[in-house]
């Protein structure tokens, strides 16, 4: 399958976007895992003080985990979509806490500046992006020196069983569904992306390689275990 990128990609997630968060809520586990992740960013005094930017926000559900991880601090969500966007800002937020923002992450510098942020938050996200290296690059360069990234992402172990299970899982129940309302396309890409994208020790890689440090692994629990990981490092500094 080719898998939808650009202008494509925003599309598929408008037309989507009023079914979105009542299919992430059938997931198990799917915001408490979100929760725990951006606790990972370890903002201090509550965030007070910090800037975040949560890098393709969706409909604001990785915005809300980092508000409830860091209810101090101050969010920027940048996405493509403007569909997503609309649901996320439709929603209830505290007074001057969050701020959206279209644009394209690829264009990151163009759409937020040049930051500083104290931590870049990114929620599946990665493996839809035609160059993750490059939008790496630019989540670090908006970083302050040491600043903290957490991504969290489908990214799968390496192990046939992982493969085969979230294959068995998209094929039987989140594709056909997803279908029924004309969003069969979004999904089938969603479901590939993942079988396509880097495994949790490549994306690692990745990590490093960009001049990420301190990059850590950690598994998602529940039915999710070796296929969604959560990614913690630290901007090395040196530019």
């Amino acid at each position: 399958m080719r898998l939808l990128h650009d202008h494509e990609l925003s599309a598929a997630f408008d037309h989507a976007a009023g079914a979105y968060d009542r299919f992430t809520a059938v997931n198990p586990g799917y915001h408490t895992a979100l929760r725990r992740s951006a606790r990972r960013l370890r903002l201090p005094q509550e965030g007070s003080g910090s800037r975040v930017l949560d890098l393709g926000c969706g409909t604001g559900s990785s915005t809300a985990a980092l508000l409830r991880a860091a209810p101090r601090a101050r969010v920027v969500g940048v996405d493509s979509s403007w569909g997503m966007l609309r649901r996320a800002t439709a929603k209830r937020w505290p007074a001057g806490a969050v701020e959206f923002v279209h644009g394209r992450v690829e264009d990151l510098t163009e759409t937020v500046g040049t930051g500083p942020f104290d931590a870049v938050f990114a929620a599946y996200l990665f493996r839809n992006l035609t160059d993750p290296d490059a939008v790496l690059r630019q989540a670090r360069s908006v970083l302050r020196p040491g600043g903290r990234l957490v991504v969290h992402e489908y990214a799968l172990s390496g192990a046939p069983a992982h493969r085969a299970l979230w294959t068995a899982l998209c094929r039987g129940g989140l594709v056909p569904i997803a279908s029924l309302r004309g969003d069969g396309r979004l999904y089938r890409h969603l479901s590939h992306s993942v079988l396509e994208f880097d495994t949790a020790r490549a994306f690692r890689g990745r990590l490093r390689a960009v001049g990420f440090e301190q990059v850590r692994v950690l598994p998602v629990t529940g039915w999710q275990w070796g296929i969604v990981h959560t990614f913690t490092a630290r901007d090395g500094g040196l530019r």
